[in-house]
């Protein structure tokens, strides 16, 4: 996920046209060109892939599939990273939280990250292409484009909405892990999509509504941005209310057994109270970091992996409900 970044800018830091390798060491460089993958995003998004990969298989998939599945997204996903990072430069510099991105402190050149992401996308579709599949290739190269264009260049600076449609790039890790065991897709793997895709919005938002500052003086309407934050804790209750029931709707189509639902019910339970509470202080007039933003941030997090771990244990150890 988006974090802060406590490294100390380096020399070049205001010149965002900038190339520089000059006067670094080799794990310097090395840092910077994995810094523009986003490697906690990428953590978040294999999260959701790995587990779904046991629920197509109702067991243990192949090692290797596991390994070649879970390389080929890390290539993607990286992609898509670096060149948001490309196309974002611009606006990461008028904002504190990623003013240091290599790409604004001028460690790496435009066109050398631009070529970087490039490769890294064609590695990735290549690789699920001849070593997993062709429809998890294909799909690798849809989530590329939607993050890429539909994200980052249509929607992000037009439109409030923007994590809402644009968040669909998150969803396809779901449908990659099961097109790579299935070389197909199932009502299942759609079920899971949904969940990312509305369990996006609760998750972006309380940060957003952390860093609306920062969005602001980088004009992106973000929602925390262009309304009140009591209507944005509506929205992210109403969003993490659907996120949890349609986690359920997983249970009788999969189906799964005791396992999973209790960890939806019981995960879900708490995303929901968590999200009730942020609006609640909303409507107190309560502002800044005591209004729990980021606590609700990182509870979402916690709820994803709790609930796709549910979905990689349950079929191993199935119980049914009856």
């Amino acid at each position: 996920m988006t974090t802060l970044d406590p490294r100390p800018a380096h020399p070049g830091r205001g010149r965002p046209g900038a190339s520089g390798h000059g006067g670094r060491g080799w794990r310097q460089v090395l840092r910077d060109y994995v810094s523009l993958t986003k490697p906690r995003i990428i953590e978040l998004l294999l999260v959701t892939t790995f587990p779904v990969m046991f629920l197509a298989e109702r067991g243990v998939p192949p090692v290797w599939l596991i390994v070649a599945t879970l390389v080929g997204g890390t290539l993607a996903a990286a992609s898509a990273n670096v060149l948001n990072c490309y196309l974002d430069r611009d606006i990461d510099a008028q904002m504190h939280r990623t003013s240091t991105r290599p790409l604004v402190t001028g460690a790496i050149a435009p066109r050398d990250a631009l070529v970087f992401g490039g490769v890294l996308g064609v590695g990735a579709v290549l690789w699920l292409g001849l070593v997993v599949n062709w429809l998890s290739a294909w799909l690798a190269l849809g989530a590329i484009a939607l993050y890429v264009v539909f994200y980052t260049i249509v929607l992000k600076r037009r439109t409030s909405q923007n994590i809402v449609w644009g968040g669909v790039a998150g969803c396809m890790p779901v449908l990659i892990g099961w097109s790579a065991v299935t070389d197909g897709l199932s009502w299942s793997a759609l079920i899971l999509f949904l969940v990312v895709f509305f369990w996006t919005p609760p998750h972006y938002w309380p940060l957003s509504m952390r860093f609306k500052e920062d969005y602001a003086n980088a004009g992106v309407p973000m929602l925390p941005v262009v309304a009140e934050d009591v209507a944005v804790g509506r929205q992210v209750v109403a969003y993490a209310w659907v996120t949890v029931l349609v986690s359920l709707v997983l249970v009788p189509v999969a189906p799964m057994g005791w396992i999973y639902t209790v960890v939806a019910v019981v995960a879900g339970a708490v995303f929901v109270a968590e999200s009730h509470r942020l609006l609640s202080r909303a409507r107190a007039g309560v502002t800044g970091p005591a209004l729990g933003a980021m606590r609700l941030f990182h509870f979402s997090i916690s709820y994803l992996t709790l609930l796709f771990l549910g979905v990689a244990v349950d079929p191993l150890l199935f119980l049914p409900l009856r």
